[in-house]
């Protein structure tokens, strides 16, 4: 999402919203709330330790992953998904597809190979 973007949707310039994101101007409840809205995540998102995050330690796995091409085309695949119960079956899939990914590599690393 832009600037111009989330503007446009809120009915107000994209200079405002670069002041509310510099801090220069305040922001509103209700506005705050249409924005987490429109961004479909909690209100909490917006403060310091006030959002769904990471459980402690779990931080640099989730910045490698969305750091990588793959992991954040995933995630915004994901994001784009509206219809929960298919979150969960592709959270599972993934599940499904890390376990059986695992066994190979454990498959590779206790079949030692043989140089004839």
């Amino acid at each position: 999402m832009t600037q111009h973007g989330l503007a446009e949707l809120l009915g107000i310039t994209f200079q405002q919203i670069q002041k509310y994101e510099k801090g220069t101007n305040r922001i509103g409840a209700s506005r705050l709330q249409r924005i987490s809205e429109i961004l479909r995540v909690p209100i909490g998102f917006f403060f310091e330790n006030g959002g769904v995050g990471p459980i402690e330690g779990e931080t640099s796995e989730l910045n490698r992953f969305l750091s990588s091409k793959e992991g954040l085309a995933l995630n915004k695949a994901f994001i784009a998904i509206e219809d929960p119960n298919i979150r969960q079956k592709l959270v599972a899939l993934a599940k499904s597809l890390a376990v059986a990914g695992l066994s190979e590599i454990d498959g590779e690393l206790q079949d030692p190979v043989v140089n004839g």
